[in-house]
Parts: structure tokens; sequence; C-alpha cells
């Protein structure tokens, strides 16, 4: 794990936010050993979750000649595991303008339509007020961590039938650190969700959701504000995310600032 980043300047910010989101592919990639692909150029991850950023390719280097067959290869390898589009990723050192001309010819889609978003957690601002009846639990075994995958997949609007696949793959992951899982219960029932990772020097925030029955209590603040506090009792300085356009502005009442935004290429195979 790299050591805790203290360097609160703009463009340190904006590395740790990628190279945290970076960090989270590669714990993606290492949780299947069956499907684990990694070598000093690229490391790939497959997950039976028909999402774009749960199935991708993080490169380490700029491109060269020798890459075709690989890239030749995650084509064929996605195509058969029947995932309809997958994601294609770049270590903070490199930019999109490396790897552009090499997958535009492949008909590569981009995007940087995510914002990157970042904060010092000495700044972060914890003025919510509490809701009578809601409390967070940290998902500490498998019944717990079935209840906090069907929460996410309902929180996110997601197919049902990605609940299984979602807490497989979240089990995988393990049950703490350097990633761990939060539960909002209201009233007894869980209602919404959070997840930290520590990765890059920093602590990421993941799969923030509420169910629609449950918003705008500040549930979603709720559940952000305490893996970082926890993080920050942990010795870490600096809290980052990537902000939905539904989170966007509760993450900037928090105190987060927009740094970048998160640029990938896409490739749908179906």
């Amino acid at each position: 794990m790299k050591p805790i980043q203290t360097d609160g300047s703009d463009e340190a910010l904006v590395t740790a936010i990628r190279a945290n989101l970076c960090d989270f592919f590669r714990l993606l990639s290492r949780s299947n050993a069956t499907e684990h692909f990694e070598n000093d150029r690229f490391t790939r991850w497959y997950a039976p979750i028909s999402y774009p950023w749960f199935n991708g390719v993080l490169c380490s280097n700029p491109p060269d000649e020798r890459d075709t067959d690989f890239i030749a290869e995650t084509i064929q390898y996605f195509r058969a595991k029947k995932v309809g589009t997958f994601t294609w990723w770049m270590e903070p050192q490199l930019t999109a303008s490396d790897w552009q001309p090499a997958l535009a010819r492949l008909s590569m889609g981009f995007s940087d339509d995510t914002p990157g978003m970042a904060i010092e957690l000495d700044k972060l601002q914890n003025a919510q007020s509490a809701v009578n009846g809601f409390e967070i639990r940290v998902v500490d075994d498998e019944e717990s961590l079935q209840t906090w995958a069907k929460t996410f997949v309902k929180g996110y609007g997601l197919p049902s039938d990605w609940e299984s696949p979602a807490f497989d793959l979240w089990r995988q992951l393990g049950l703490d650190l350097p990633i761990r899982n939060y539960l909002g219960y209201l009233n007894g029932t869980p209602v919404s969700t959070s997840s930290i990772f520590l990765g890059g020097g920093v602590a990421g925030i993941y799969c923030v959701s509420t169910l629609p029955e449950a918003r705008g209590q500040g549930l979603g603040a709720a559940l952000t504000l305490q893996p970082l506090l926890e993080a920050c009792e942990w010795g870490y300085r600096i809290g980052v995310l990537q902000s939905s356009k539904m989170g966007f502005d509760l993450y900037k009442r928090l105190g987060f600032r927009q740094l970048c935004q998160i640029e990938y290429f896409y490739l749908s195979l179906l």
C-alpha cells in the first residue's frame, strides 16, 4: 500500500483521484484468481456484472507495436464473456492522448463526463442534522454483505438480477481494509450504502446509494461522511471520489472540489 499522501496541491490531488481509482481496478483484477491477468504493461479485470467499469483494462505505458496482439486478444476475451461494453484506462502518468490514436483505429469511444473530486479531510463540512431512527453499520459478515448488495443495486436502479453477482464480487474483495462497506438503516430498514477504499495514498468513496423512498434526508451525506471521518482517524489526509450527476451538489456541500474529469475509452461489443 502506498504511503499516506500529505500533498494537498491541485496537481497532487488530481493524481490522487486517478491513482485511487487505478488501485481499485487492480483490486478488482486480483479478487478473482481464475480471471486474473496482470503484467508490466496491463491489468485486466472481469466481473459478471454488465457495467463497463467492472470490465476493463488498465495500461501502465504508452502504446507500442507489441500491444497489438494483446488488444486483439482482449477484445476476443470480453466478447467471449458476453460483456456488452468494456473500458480502457490509463495510469496517472499517462494521458488520453497517449492512447487515442491506437484506440481510435478500433472505433473505441471516449468519455470524460465524470467529475473527479477531492477534499483535504480536515476541511470536511460536518454539519449534518441527525435523522431520527437512522444508524450506520459496518458490513462485517456475509449476511450483512448480502443486504448491502441488495440495497446497493436497488439504490442505483440496477437490474435485480445483479444482486447475486454484486454480492459475489464484493465477497471476493473482502470484508475489511483496504475496502470497507457501510449500510445505513432507517428505523431498522436498510436504505443506503457506501464503501471506502484505501489506495493511492488516499481514501476513496464508492457506491454511495440511497433507496428512492428515503432520499432527501441527508442519508447519502452521512454515508459519505462517516467513512471519511474514520479514514481521518486512521491518519489519512485526502478524500477522493468520482461523482454522479445526482451526487455532485451533495459532495460540494461537504467541501469536495471538482479538479478534473475522469477520462477513459470504451468499446461496445454487442
